[in-house]
């Protein structure tokens, strides 16, 4: 049965911020394919038009709904130690677009960013120059940092498996009907590391980021910009 707008009097007042954190609510139960302005306004028991009273339009929605994805990301520090700050920010970055599936393909695509997206990416660059880096390698630093994070969180979310369980039923599908030597590398990893009791997938996202932030402190060091 579809949600009825509640009397106005048996509500809180609607407010911005209540209608972003809604349709937050809103794509992460249900995706961004059930989000338009009249599935948010039953969400929130309103009337449409009293949404716009607070949004422009659909793309501001989007805006304000990346902003708050942003806010929930690691900051970096200016003046910390940029190693630790930008270890910090792609930690909390996987964290925040795990847990909001449908923001990986809307982070950086805004062409009005909110000041909160803002201020995070001004963050990331301050604290990259503090640190020693060339404008051109914090450059490098941030497009090599934002590849990784968004480029293994794709991955991550694509996966046919979500557990050991699965990854398991998933192994002998496409491991049981083939001669045991036909795929011999492919059989080693499965049977002999993926396979094993404690191995998560995931843990490859902090070994992957140790790797390039070792690599960008070699470049730093040695004031290298390309």
């Amino acid at each position: 049965m579809a949600e009825r707008p509640q009397p106005a009097g048996s509500r809180p007042p609607l407010t911005r911020d209540g209608v972003l954190r809604a349709a937050v609510e809103l794509a992460d139960r249900e995706g961004m394919a059930a989000l338009t302005m009249r599935s948010l306004a039953r969400h929130l028991g309103v009337e449409a038009m009293s949404l716009y009273h607070h949004v422009a339009n659909k793309d501001a929605l989007l805006d304000g709904m990346v902003d708050r994805v942003f806010a929930e990301m690691h900051r970096p520090r200016v003046g910390g130690d940029w190693a630790a700050e930008m270890r910090l920010r792609s930690v909390s970055g996987r964290q925040a677009l795990t847990g909001h599936r449908w923001a990986i393909g809307l982070m950086d695509s805004r062409s009005a960013p909110g000041a909160e997206t803002l201020r995070h990416h001004d963050a990331v660059i301050g604290c990259l120059r503090a640190g020693g880096f060339s404008l051109p390698m914090a450059a490098h630093a941030f497009a090599v940092l934002d590849a990784h994070l968004y480029g293994f969180v794709l991955q991550e979310l694509s996966l046919p498996f979500r557990d050991s369980e699965d990854l398991g039923d998933l192994a002998d599908q496409i491991l049981g009907g083939m001669p045991a030597d036909a795929l011999p590398h492919f059989t080693e990893l499965a049977v002999e590391h993926a396979l094993r009791p404690g191995y998560a997938f995931g843990d490859e996202f902090e070994y992957g980021l140790d790797l390039i932030l070792e690599g960008l402190e070699r470049r730093r060091a040695e004031g290298q910009e390309g």
